[in-house]
């Protein structure tokens, strides 16, 4: 069998500064335990799946997989997984917007200039921490309580804690812990003064199936919830820019705004970096 993949770069401001993806095509005779094992030899935050859709409205369905499990949704594997189908030659069925079928539901992705975004999935889990779990956040982030403006659930498949600060410059300036006992998945952000070109700067950092604490450098499905809390909070209103991967060297810029429905977009640039063959999986 050989499988065609791409590798694509998201969210990225220039080329090779965003979050990698490897997009991977023909693969419907992979089972769950193949699709992981592949995930793990190219060693991505994701990898994804592009099958045919069951779903008679959508145009594809994505399996997304991280290094230790399958996720029902992710933000920057939807946008690099609808860039990499587009630019395999494919057209929607729709002319207003392509519709991706995940494990979370279908997706609506619609182009914004030379962009894609996607719209921001439904919260699965919102309201305050309890007192043990903003204790246990604090504990990881190296942080006092009197140091956050806000904290809440803002889970939309990945488990998102939300801890917001008062600045962009003490999200910078954070050192968590480099490892963990148990799962924890901690999005911080923080708002950058008024003049500057950015409204917040985020940071997210997830543990590994060895505990140890990754930082990802651009992350769809955290600023698609950290954006709905900001705008239901009343804290961000309008379209905005939000920064992420600073502390690793990158310039991930991910731009937000709202319908006047309410709904939710995120976007930002999708580049295809490497295009072959994955002999013999």
């Amino acid at each position: 069998m050989t499988l065609a993949i791409q590798m694509v770069d998201v969210f990225g401001a220039q080329p090779l500064t965003g979050n990698p993806l490897a997009v991977v095509f023909g693969g419907e005779e992979l089972g769950t335990e193949d699709m992981l094992r592949i995930t793990r030899w190219f060693n991505l935050s994701e990898t994804t799946f592009v099958l045919p859709p069951t779903h008679p409205e959508a145009d594809y369905r994505v399996r997304i997989f991280t290094l230790e499990r399958e996720m029902p949704f992710a933000g920057h594997p939807t946008l690099g997984s609808c860039h990499a189908w587009l630019n395999a030659g494919h057209a929607p069925k729709h002319a207003d917007a392509i519709v991706q079928e995940c494990g979370a539901g279908l997706v609506s992705i619609r182009r914004e200039g030379p962009h894609l975004a996607f719209a921001a999935p439904a919260l699965r889990r919102s309201g305050p921490p309890s007192h043990a779990e903003l204790q246990e956040a604090l504990r990881f982030l190296g942080i006092d309580a009197a140091e956050v403006t806000e904290a809440a659930w803002v889970d939309n498949g990945p488990g998102w804690l939300g801890i917001r600060l008062a600045s962009a410059a003490q999200v910078l300036a954070l050192q968590p812990a480099r490892a963990w006992p148990r799962r924890i998945d901690i999005g911080v952000v923080g708002l950058y003064p008024a003049d500057s070109g950015a409204a917040v700067e985020v940071r997210a950092f997830f543990s590994d199936q060895h505990g140890s604490i990754v930082e990802d450098p651009v992350t769809g499905s955290l600023n698609a919830s950290v954006a709905q809390w900001l705008y239901a909070s009343g804290v961000l209103s309008g379209p905005y820019l939000a920064r992420q991967g600073s502390c690793l060297g990158r310039d991930g810029q991910v731009h937000v705004s709202q319908d006047a429905d309410g709904q939710v977009w995120i976007g930002g640039a999708t580049r295809t970096q490497v295009r072959g063959q994955l002999q013999d999986p």
